[in-house]
C-alpha cells in the first residue's frame, strides 16, 4: 500500500538557495520582530498620554493584537496569488507606515491615529510570523523543523534590538516623547524590506492557485486539529499570563524595574531555545516537544501559585517563555505535515488566524480577570486550556496507530 503521507512531503529547493533564504528570513525576523517589542514597550505609555479616557490606555496594544488576527488571512491570500515575497514586502510596507503614522500621532496628540498605527503594526507582525513557514518551504522535508526553528531564533535579537531602539531614541525629540522611536522603527522596517527583497522563493503555480483539497476537509484532519489546539493554547496562555504578570508584580509591591527585567528574561526564554528546538523535534517528534512545552507552562503556573516574591515571578516568566517556545514551534512543525505543497499558504494562514484570533481574546480578558479575582485565579484558570491541549495530543497519539494499521 502506498504511503498516504507521501504527497505531503512538500517542495524542495536546492540547498544553497534554501540556506541563503533561511539566513535572510532569520535576519529579517530579528529586524522586523523589533516592531512588536516597540509597540508593547510604548503602547500603553503613549495611550495613557493621549487617550481621552484613562480606561482606554491599553487599547492601542489590544488593537495591535486584533491587527495580527485580522490580517493573517489576507496576507495568506497575497502569498498564494503573488508569492510569499510579495506578502513579505506588503508587510514591511505596513511596518514603515506604522512608524510614520505613530510618530505623526504623537506629534499631533491624536489618540485614534495612534490606534490605527498599531493596527498596521499588528498586520506587520502577522506577516513576520509567516517567515517560519516560508523557511520550511525552502529546504528538504527532513530539514524543515530546523529551518523553522532557525528563523524563530531571530526573535532573540529582536528582543535586544527593540528595547535598545526605545532606550536610545525616545528622548531624541524632547517635546514629543517616542516620536523619534517610531521613526527609527520605520527605518528598521525599511532595512528589513531590503533583506527580504533578496529572498528567492518559487512563484505560485496553477496548482497553488486552484489546486489542493477543500480547506474544510484539511481542517478536519485530526493532526491539524491537534496542531491548532496546541498552538492556540501555547500562544493564548503565554499572552494571557504575560499580560497580567507585570500588573500582578506591581500589586505585590515590586518595582517597575523588577517587572522590566523579568519580561526581558521572559522574551529571551521565548526565543533562545529556537537554536536547538528544531533538533529536538527531529529527534523526538513534534508532539513530544509540544507535550514538554505544555508541561513547562503548567510548571510556570505552579511556581506562580507557590509564592509572590520576586524569585517566584521571575522563575514563572522564564518557564512560561520556555513553554511557549516548545509548544508553539512544535505545533507549527505539526502543521507542516498536514498539507500538500499547493495547499501550504491556505492551511498555514488558517492556522495563524485561529491562533492569533484566540490570542486577542486572552489579551482583552487577562487584565479584567486579574483586577476582579486576583493573580491566583488567573493562574488557576490557565490549567483548563492545558487540559484541553493534553487531551488533544492524547487523542491524536491514540488514533495514529489505528490509521497506520489501516
Amino acid at each position: 500500500m502506498s504511503n498516504p503521507a507521501a504527497p505531503l512531503t512538500g517542495l524542495t529547493v536546492a540547498a544553497p538557495t534554501g540556506t541563503g533564504n533561511v539566513l535572510r528570513l532569520a535576519t529579517a525576523q530579528a529586524l522586523a520582530g523589533a516592531n512588536a517589542v516597540v509597540v508593547y514597550a510604548t503602547g500603553a505609555v503613549i495611550g495613557s498620554q493621549l487617550a481621552p479616557d484613562p480606561a482606554l490606555a491599553t487599547l492601542p496594544v489590544s488593537i495591535f493584537v486584533v491587527g495580527m488576527a485580522a490580517c493573517t488571512l489576507p496576507a495568506g491570500r497575497i502569498a498564494r496569488a503573488y508569492g510569499r515575497r510579495a506578502a513579505f514586502l506588503t508587510g514591511t510596507a505596513c511596518g514603515m507606515l506604522v512608524g510614520l503614522l505613530a510618530a505623526l500621532a504623537v506629534v499631533l496628540s491624536w489618540f485614534w491615529l495612534f490606534c490605527a498605527a498599531t493596527f498596521f503594526g499588528g498586520a506587520y507582525a502577522a506577516v513576520v510570523l509567516s517567515f517560519r513557514f516560508a523557511a520550511a518551504d525552502c529546504v528538504a522535508p527532513e530539514r524543515r523543523p530546523r529551518a523553522l526553528s532557525a528563523v524563530m531564533a531571530g526573535g532573540v535579537f529582536a528582543g535586544i534590538i527593540g528595547p535598545q531602539l526605545v532606550s536610545h531614541t525616545m528622548g531624541l525629540w524632547p517635546s514629543h516623547l517616542f516620536a523619534a522611536t517610531f521613526l527609527a522603527q520605520g527605518a528598521v522596517a525599511a532595512l528589513s524590506a531590503v533583506v527580504l527583497a533578496g529572498v528567492r522563493l518559487p512563484s505560485p503555480t496553477a496548482a497553488d492557485l486552484s489546486g489542493g483539497r477543500p480547506l474544510g476537509l484539511i481542517a478536519r484532519q485530526p493532526r491539524f486539529v491537534t496542531a491548532v489546539v496546541c498552538g492556540v493554547v501555547s500562544y493564548l496562555l503565554m499572552n494571557f499570563l504575560m499580560t497580567a504578570a507585570p500588573l500582578a508584580m506591581h500589586l505585590c509591591g515590586l518595582t517597575q524595574d523588577d517587572a522590566n527585567l523579568g519580561l526581558q528574561w521572559h522574551v529571551i526564554a521565548m526565543y533562545a531555545p529556537s537554536f536547538f528546538t528544531g533538533r529536538l523535534i527531529a529527534r523526538f517528534g513534534a508532539p513530544n516537544v509540544v507535550a514538554a512545552g505544555l508541561a513547562l507552562t503548567a510548571a510556570a503556573a505552579t511556581v506562580g501559585l507557590s509564592g509572590l516574591d520576586l524569585a517566584h515571578f521571575w522563575t514563572f516568566l522564564i518557564l512560561l517563555g520556555l513553554g511557549w517556545n516548545f509548544g508553539f514551534v512544535g505545533a507549527s512543525a505539526m502543521v507542516l505535515d498536514c498539507h500538500r505543497p499547493e495547499e501550504r499558504t491556505r492551511v498555514q494562514s488558517l492556522n495563524d488566524f485561529l491562533v492569533f484570533g484566540t490570542m486577542a481574546v486572552g489579551s482583552f480578558s487577562s487584565g479584567g480577570l486579574l483586577a476582579r479575582y486576583g493573580w491566583d485565579v488567573v493562574l488557576w484558570v490557565s490549567f483548563a486550556p492545558l487540559v484541553v491541549a493534553v487531551a488533544a495530543l492524547a487523542v491524536a497519539a491514540a488514533s495514529r496507530p489505528a490509521r497506520m494499521a489501516a
